[in-house]
């Protein structure tokens, strides 16, 4: 479930083998170090889900006997789990007669009942809310919960909906009134603003990329990235700073990564190194990595592609393409 939050199906799958595979239940995700979650997690996005999980796993661990709470008060105070989350994991796991409102719901329901209005807003949210739980069967609600889901996932989809295989087209008002491509209604339309950022590729004699450990807070928190400047002044400035012999190389061009909330513009920068100086060295800041090591760790997917983006198509792996 916490997997699915802003997630499609067709990409959580593998994902998910690949996370319950390594960590099979909860007292392994509370005992697992963090680094080893994200890095399951790294190319999936929205890394609070991961931290908040791993987080949960410990209280969890700590306060239920290493249980899953099974009432709603107390899901709902682990971090990273919401009402709709709580609400699908007790009706799915234990039957229990709670609704949700997940983006598959939200939609079935605004067509469904006509609802206007766009449903991040307050007003609209508590509308869907007490629409999901009048609709609430008194028995199978785990039947009913993954139906409603099944059917917005793939007969009311956001576009191309297939209303004439839908088995309440007969009673939707949007089918009725012709509105199915106009509801639920668009979030405002509103310009992202634009984040400017210099990613470094620090490349020693050995082949290896420098990565540095992201802040604990903010975009990509706790991820291993490159070290990152504002302006080529600051870029220079930290090579001379930390490493010797440095090199100007060729760098992959400039790209872009859109967050929900901003762009980030990425110009990379390059170099070959002679040797780092002592102040950067393996440990929990700085990590000296082969390109063709960098599953283990656990890196955002826009710097994964740009490193990938220097590895050869042959050659021996983890060899770099140099200039």
């Amino acid at each position: 479930e916490i997997m699915l939050q802003q997630t499609q199906v067709a990409t959580v799958i593998g994902y998910f083998q690949r996370f319950v595979d390594a960590i099979p239940d909860l007292p392994a995700l509370a005992n697992a170090e963090l680094d080893a979650v994200l890095t399951l997690w790294s190319g999936l996005g929205y890394y609070s889900r991961a931290r908040n999980l791993h987080r949960a796993a410990r209280i969890c661990l700590a306060e239920h006997d290493g249980e899953l709470p099974t009432n709603i008060e107390s899901l709902q105070a682990l971090p990273g789990i919401g009402r709709s989350t709580a609400g699908a994991i007790l009706a799915q796991a234990h039957g229990q007669r709670f609704a949700i409102l997940d983006g598959n719901v939200k939609r079935l329901l605004c067509r469904f009942h006509g609802v206007e209005g766009w449903p991040g807003l307050a007003a609209v949210q508590k509308q869907l809310w007490s629409l999901a739980e009048r609709h609430l069967p008194e028995s199978q609600l785990v039947d009913y919960t993954q139906a409603q889901m099944d059917l917005g996932a793939t007969i009311c989809r956001r576009s191309h909906a297939n209303c004439g295989a839908c088995p309440l087209a007969s009673d939707c008002i949007a089918c009725r009134e012709d509105r199915v491509s106009l509801l639920p209604t668009r979030k405002p339309a509103k310009a992202l603003p634009a984040r400017e950022t210099m990613m470094l590729l620090i490349e020693d004699d050995q082949g290896r990329l420098l990565l540095e450990r992201r802040a604990p807070t903010g975009v990509w928190a706790g991820l291993w990235s490159l070290p990152e400047a504002q302006h080529q002044t600051d870029a220079e400035r930290w090579v001379a700073r930390h490493c010797v012999n440095a090199r100007s190389l060729p760098a992959p061009e400039r790209f872009s990564h859109v967050f929900s909330h901003f762009r980030l513009n990425i110009e990379p920068r390059r170099w070959a190194i002679g040797a780092a100086k002592s102040a950067i060295a393996d440990d929990d800041s700085h990590r000296w990595i082969e390109p063709g090591a960098l599953d283990t760790v656990g890196l955002p997917q826009p710097v994964r592609r740009l490193i990938r983006s220097l590895i050869p198509d042959s050659g021996p792996p983890g060899a770099i393409m140099r200039a």
